[in-house]
């Protein structure tokens, strides 16, 4: 079983292949670049490191979002593509989840990957772990951050934040939540395809898979150029 992965639901953007179970390779850039400009180069080089042809593929995995909009359609297009060629189904994740599956297995703390939505908003989600294993507490949303942060006050929990938007409101989350406010660290902050290439082969295994003409990004939002046209 050979699956390969790519997000580039960010900033950042990677790829990655995992082989029955283990991680072969991953690559990942997190610059200025646009993904149409780096996305298929990483793949081509690192399929010539691995000397993987793509015909062993048994499936393609994708972040689906939230995310940056044009990073979607880029990375969804390419994972269509190549399952189309292939004639092998698609495993698309939920851009939250890859991030909160990044956390190391933690007790007693509420796990709030945020993702930079512009605007003053996040998109969010609430995860826990229980019994070593990571359940979701609350929907995906799009919210002022305020609005979270004032339930997690209330909550009285301590609180481990990941995702990009950390870089951008860590200051503004200290100042709320004080000492029950915890960071995710470099390494883990960014979403990583070789996190989303783990989750979908345990999907893979479960037949958890989609059919590459059906799948759709998640904006959870509208694209602010929709928003726009419909005012």
């Amino acid at each position: 079983m050979l699956i390969l992965a790519i997000d580039s639901s960010s900033q950042s953007g990677s790829v990655a292949f995992i082989r029955n179970g283990k991680m072969i390779g991953e690559f990942f850039i997190n610059d200025q670049l646009t993904h149409s400009i780096t996305l298929m180069p990483m793949l081509e080089k690192l399929k010539e490191i691995l000397d993987i042809n793509l015909s062993e593929l048994s499936a393609v995995a994708v972040s689906t979002g939230p995310g940056s909009f044009t990073g979607l359609r880029i990375g969804i297009s390419s994972a269509k593509a190549i399952c189309q060629a292939l004639n092998v189904p698609i495993i698309g994740i939920n851009t939250l989840d890859v991030l909160a599956h990044s956390v190391p297995i933690i007790s007693n703390k509420i796990i709030c990957p945020i993702l930079d939505a512009r605007k003053n908003q996040v998109y969010t989600a609430s995860y826990i772990f229980k019994n070593n294993e990571l359940l979701k507490l609350t929907d995906y949303i799009a919210t002022d951050l305020n609005e979270i942060l004032d339930k997690f006050i209330e909550d009285k929990r301590e609180v481990y934040f990941i995702g990009d938007g950390v870089s951008v409101y860590k200051n503004k989350i200290i100042e709320r939540l004080g000492e029950n406010a915890t960071f995710a660290p470099i390494f883990i902050q960014y979403t990583r395809a070789s996190v989303l290439a783990q989750i979908a082969e345990c999907k893979y295994i479960k037949s958890e898979i989609e059919n590459p003409d059906y799948l759709v990004p998640t904006y959870i939002r509208k694209p602010q150029a929709e928003i726009e046209h419909d005012n």
